[in-house]
């Protein structure tokens, strides 16, 4: 996410660049040891936007449902697995999976029980940006098209978002792609974003 805090830095925004151990912890223990530790690095009484890559946007929804934020302002979620991936559905028997996919990963199912079908509709302002465009053919084989390698299109979608937009990037590159933070530095401003102007 450095390129993309370089970018909303520029555009005057204070940006706390956040990471954590996605791949040691399950989502619920992300959200509730992990993104405070985030949020208090904000300067009080602000607007905090967020802008989430992949998991990150379903730890963000698992927070929010537990938690009220006061000073919440908009949020951009760069490919999230928001009904989960059927990459998960079909890899999570396989030997050696959910080490390199942490408990997180394996949580992230498009099964009815799954974290993120479990949490409902978003009641803030939510703007999503789904890839469709993929580096890995192996991967998409699993997925319906569209899809960025990871997650399909479809599935980034969730219940009361503000907009969506599809972008022809791939998921490892979502947010390192000028148009996708262009796209991002819309919505946070505007709260939506520019559909008019998508380069090709």
């Amino acid at each position: 996410m450095n390129k993309m805090e370089t970018k909303l830095k520029e555009a005057g925004y204070t940006v706390v660049n956040f990471d954590y151990p996605s791949t040691q912890h399950n989502i619920e223990s992300i959200a509730t040891d992990y993104l405070p530790n985030a949020i208090a690095q904000c300067k009080p009484n602000v607007i905090i936007n967020f802008v989430t890559h992949s998991l990150g946007g379903i730890v963000l929804r698992k927070y929010l449902s537990d938690n009220k934020l006061e000073r919440l302002g908009r949020v951009v979620m760069l490919g999230p697995p928001n009904k989960g991936s059927e990459v998960v559905d079909k890899l999570k028997n396989v030997p050696g999976f959910e080490f390199i996919n942490g408990p997180a990963g394996m949580e992230l199912s498009t099964d009815k029980t799954s974290v993120p079908n479990l949490l409902g509709a978003v009641t803030y302002p939510v703007g999503i940006i789904a890839g469709s465009s993929t580096i890995n053919p192996i991967l998409s084989q699993m997925l319906p098209n569209p899809d960025d390698g990871k997650v399909s299109v479809e599935n980034t979608k969730v219940e009361g978002m503000a907009d969506h937009i599809i972008l022809p990037v791939s998921h490892p590159f979502l947010m390192r792609n000028d148009e996708v933070i262009r796209q991002v530095k819309s919505f946070l401003k505007t709260g939506k974003f520019q559909h008019s102007i998508v380069s090709p």
